[in-house]
């Protein structure tokens, strides 16, 4: 009896645990906590934060159940982050989110959408002079566009075992953006310029909305190929919501298929940072060039439409150039936080929305360019 005893305690978690699958689950407790307690990006840090518990749970060689294990439950759900299925629903569904009227009614704003993504090619300089290789740079530059289903869906294509650092820095980020962009913010701007207030922003026709996905889909793509799978579901989305005759379909493409695809790519993508596998000076080094690329973007966002404003009549707030990552729509509500700090009445949050959504496109482009050159 006593042998049997043993033999089943050898087995279970509580003998097969060490120190690095404690602090995963530390971890995991701090972006639950960060999610429910904090109210940061709690749809994407709730589902993380469990699922790294999931997969730091020390289970036992041969039992095939943990998410690397083959045929294991895990790994078929994880089959949607490693072939890159995941991001393009959750494009879809973004698609059939978002409002593009305030980028079509005033369209420099698109061009700090396109600053911002500076950061990523800075970020992929600096990760090869740090002896990354150029698949693992791509990778790890892409963070700086804070959009978490891009990161995961390049690479995924470029650097797949770095997926799960990659995936939890650049959701980690996003959800930071409140924490983050503010100091950064304050410290490029003068109390002049954050008292800036933007004109009221002409009205889109319905056409418009209507034809602006159809071309932007095709835009993009001749310029970006690669990013097809990820701009094909962004602008069909759009399309569904603006078409005014699918918007049973639009319902489904913002609900029930973000909700889903959510729940799934959150978990699985947690359960990937398994401590054998996660806890590497790699992923320490992925931390920390995230923090870089996105604090990078944001500053450049922030310093492109002080430059901008030097050519403009109608001057913008260059606080809306932190909206340039891709974080939405958290970037465009730190940018109206920030703003009402110093004027209780100077609305920027539609504004901000612009070179906000503008950075999810380009974003996508930067991917796009990034997997073309590792072609």
């Amino acid at each position: 009896m006593e042998q049997m005893f043993l033999e089943f305690f050898s087995n279970t978690g509580f003998a097969l645990a060490d120190y690095r699958y404690l602090i995963m689950i530390l971890v995991g407790f701090a972006l639950m906590y960060l999610g429910i307690v904090k109210h940061y990006e709690p749809l994407l840090l709730v589902p993380i934060g469990f699922g790294i518990l999931v997969g730091n749970i020390p289970i036992a060689s041969g039992l095939g159940v943990s998410i690397y294990a083959e045929g294991s439950v895990l790994n078929y759900l994880y089959f949607g982050v490693f072939t890159g299925l995941y991001p393009p629903l959750i494009f879809l569904g973004i698609g059939a989110l978002t409002d593009f009227s305030t980028m079509l009614s005033r369209p420099v704003l698109m061009l700090l959408g396109a600053a911002a993504q500076s950061g990523i090619f800075l970020t992929f300089l600096g990760a090869l002079a740090l002896g990354f290789i150029p698949s693992e740079a791509s990778s790890i530059g892409i963070i700086g566009g804070a959009d978490g289903p891009t990161s995961i869906f390049l690479t995924a294509k470029l650097a797949p075992e770095l997926i799960g650092p990659v995936a939890i820095a650049a959701y980690s980020y996003m959800a930071l953006v409140p924490v983050i962009q503010p100091p950064i913010m304050k410290l490029l701007t003068t109390r002049k310029e954050r008292l800036i207030r933007m004109e009221v922003p002409r009205s889109v026709p319905q056409k418009e909305k209507i034809i602006f996905p159809i071309l932007g889909f095709l835009l993009t793509c001749f310029l970006a190929p690669a990013s097809l799978p990820l701009f094909g579901m962004l602008f069909f989305g759009n399309l569904l919501k603006e078409a005014g005759v699918t918007e049973r379909l639009a319902t489904a493409a913002r609900t029930a298929i973000i909700d889903s695809v959510t729940i799934m790519l959150g978990l699985t993508v947690g359960a990937s940072t398994q401590a054998d596998v996660f806890l590497t000076s790699k992923s320490l080094f992925i931390f920390v060039l995230g923090a870089l690329a996105f604090g990078i973007a944001t500053a450049i966002g922030v310093i492109f439409a002080k430059v901008m404003n030097l050519f403009l009549k109608r001057k913008i707030n260059p606080l809306l150039g932190a909206a340039g990552v891709s974080a939405v729509p958290d970037s465009a509500r730190v940018v109206q936080m920030v703003g009402r700090e110093y004027d209780k009445d100077n609305f920027l949050l539609m504004h901000a929305m612009a070179p906000n959504v503008s950075g999810v496109i380009g974003s996508a482009i930067a991917a796009g360019v990034l997997w073309s050159f590792m072609m």
